[in-house]
Parts: structure tokens; C-alpha cells; sequence
């Protein structure tokens, strides 16, 4: 059909000529989705700040060759206002956006939709410090993607767990035999609290010492930079996030 509706989270912007923009969203039903939204750069635009990044919208599009367009956006979740008055949370949504672009393509992924819309909504609300919020979203989202890191076992011979060592290039936790020379050892609660963050466990995830936090942010980070070969260009900037309480 050349027309159809569906849920949206705006994951980023482009200026296209005088007063339009590209819109590149992750549909409930349809995927990522890259759109013309006309006339939305004017200050006269119904809908304009509806189609802002962070934004989640009710939209109607018409299918073109090479992009949609978009007729209609009503808003189901207003977090970009919030998100954007406070840098941490903007940060952390930054990376959380740019990730979701990486990790989907044209097809349907409810689950990746549902995973942000949740990610973004929290974080608009201060419920949870920016960066905790990112690095759960983060392990989760791989996790979705098929990509999650090993906690329990070897990453790379299965060997059974917990062992001591992390490494990103090796898939997550690894064994005695497994970790080269010199490999950093990783504390029991450490590993605790990224099994916290992929889980969801925000009870055990805001008992965390700030040492903790952070070597657990750190492997988050390696891990996410690894996986994805070109990294999350808006992770450089969440260094020194809050890693505990609410904002």
C-alpha cells in the first residue's frame, strides 16, 4: 500500500533544502524508516516539533521510491524537551539513538522499538542516572541484536563459569586458558553488575559502589566499540556521566 501509519521514535535529523528534513526513524512495524517531512523547518509547521530526535510519534506516511513522506505525526511521547534541557540525558540518548540506527535496518523489530521507547522514556523522567540507564540499554539492545556478551561462561571456549577476566575482543567473560598474559582480572561484583544492567535489575544496579560503576561503564563501552567495528561516535562524549542516583 502507498500509504500506512505506524509508531515512530525519532533517532536523527537532516536539513533537506530551505524547509524541509530527512527524518530517520525506527518504526514499530516497519523498521528503520528514512522520510521527507515537508515544510517542517517553518515556524507555521503543525508538526514539525513532533519530528524532533528523542521524539516518539503516531505517523502517516506515504511510501516513495527512495524515501517516504510524511503526511501526518501525532505525538504518543514527548521526551526530546526533557532530554534535551539536561546535557547527561542528552548524551546518553545520543549514543542510545545512534545505536538503534546501527543495529536495525527496513525490517520489522518491535522489540529493538520497544526497548528505546522505554530507554528514552526513563531517562526523560530522571528515574535512573544517565549513564546507567545507557549501559543497560546498551547490553540489552546487543543482546536483542544477538550480540550479548558472555557473564557466566567463556566467551570463547564455553568453559563453565564465573571466571575472573573480561574481553571485549573475545566475546565477554573468558576462562584461565583462554585470557592472553596480563589480561586485567574483573571483580565478582563488577560482573555482577553488568549481569544487574543486562537483566534490568535497577535494585542491584543503584547499590553499586561509584569504582564499580565505572569499570562496569568502561567494559560496556569496550564491548559496544568492539562489536560494532566503528563504534558509537556519541559514547566519546557520555565519559563522566553519573553512574549512581537520579538526576
Amino acid at each position: 500500500m502507498p500509504t500506512y501509519r505506524d509508531e515512530a521514535v525519532v533517532l536523527r535529523t537532516h536539513k533537506l533544502g530551505e524547509a524541509d528534513r530527512i527524518v530517520t526513524m525506527l518504526s514499530r512495524g516497519h523498521g528503520k524508516v528514512r522520510a521527507v517531512a515537508k515544510g517542517v523547518r517553518r515556524t507555521s509547521s503543525k508538526f514539525g516539533a513532533r519530528l524532533e530526535p528523542f521524539m516518539v510519534a503516531d505517523v502517516q506516511l506515504y511510501e516513495g521510491r527512495s524515501l517516504d513522506i510524511v503526511q501526518q505525526a501525532e505525538s504518543l511521547g514527548t521526551y526530546g524537551a526533557d532530554i534535551a534541557a539536561d546535557y547527561d540525558r542528552y548524551t546518553a540518548a545520543s549514543a542510545m539513538v545512534e545505536a538503534a540506527d546501527r543495529l536495525t535496518h527496513d525490517e520489522a523489530a518491535p522489540n529493538q522499538y520497544y526497548l528505546l521507547v522505554g530507554a528514552l522514556r526513563s531517562l526523560s523522567r530522571g528515574e535512573h542516572a544517565p549513564r546507567g540507564t545507557l549501559d543497560s540499554y546498551l547490553l540489552r539492545a546487543l543482546s536483542l541484536a544477538g550480540w550479548a556478551p558472555a557473564l557466566e561462561n567463556c566467551g570463547r571456549c564455553g568453559a563453565r563459569g564465573p571466571h575472573e577476566t573480561f574481553l571485549a575482543q573475545l566475546g565477554g567473560t573468558v576462562c584461565a586458558r583462554c585470557a592472553p598474559a596480563g589480561t586485567p582480572r574483573v571483580s565478582a561484583s563488577v560482573l555482577a553488575l553488568l549481569r544487574a544492567l543486562l537483566a534490568g535489575d535497577w535494585q542491584v544496579v543503584e547499590a553499586a559502589s561509584p569504582r564499580d560503576a565505572d569499570q562496569a561503564s568502561g567494559l560496556v563501552s569496550a564491548y559496544v566499540q568492539w562489536t560494532m567495528e566503528r563504534g558509537i561516535r556519541a559514547l566519546s562524549q557520555t565519559r563522566g556521566l553519573p553512574d549512581r542516583g537520579r538526576r
